[in-house]
């Protein structure tokens, strides 16, 4: 901590302003995000973590994200505020097995994960279930840090 030091400039991910520009530069037709048909099943997590950037963007959150160079660990989006630290999964269905969210958190039992989904809000022992259409809300709705 804090996560500004250990971001590495060569190592990135990309993210467009909007869910359309997405859509219009990957040449999806509507059709198949609309019928969500098995071909939008593909690529359906990377327009689902499109959404949750945005959504923090918007509630003026930093994004770093977490990988593990000896591992396919990876941590969707990581949170820092105040001196906390908040590790969050993106699933873009109900499918709720968060292994890398778990790995991190079996590591650092400090840490408390949040999970952005399909799903109902739940509270598990090491992260909480946020639906996706209340992102935005959930970020603005506590004080930081969070009071767990």
């Amino acid at each position: 901590m804090p996560l500004k030091f250990y971001e590495e400039i060569e190592t990135f991910k990309l993210f467009m302003h909007d869910l359309g520009l997405l859509g219009a530069i990957a040449n999806v037709p509507i059709k198949q995000i609309i019928a969500a048909g098995n071909i939008f099943s593909e690529y359906k997590g990377s327009f689902t973590e499109q959404f949750v950037a945005q959504q923090l963007i918007a509630s003026n959150q930093q994004l770093y994200y977490y990988t593990s160079k000896n591992s396919d660990m990876a941590i969707d989006f990581v949170l820092q505020q105040a001196d906390n630290i908040y590790p969050i999964e993106v699933k873009a269905e109900e499918n709720l097995k968060s292994k890398s969210l778990k790995a991190v958190i079996d590591k650092n039992p400090e840490l408390y994960g949040w999970r952005f989904s399909m799903s109902n809000y739940r509270k598990q022992e090491y992260l909480t279930n946020i639906p996706l259409y209340v992102i935005e809300e959930w970020i603005k709705s506590f004080e930081f840090p969070l009071k767990i």
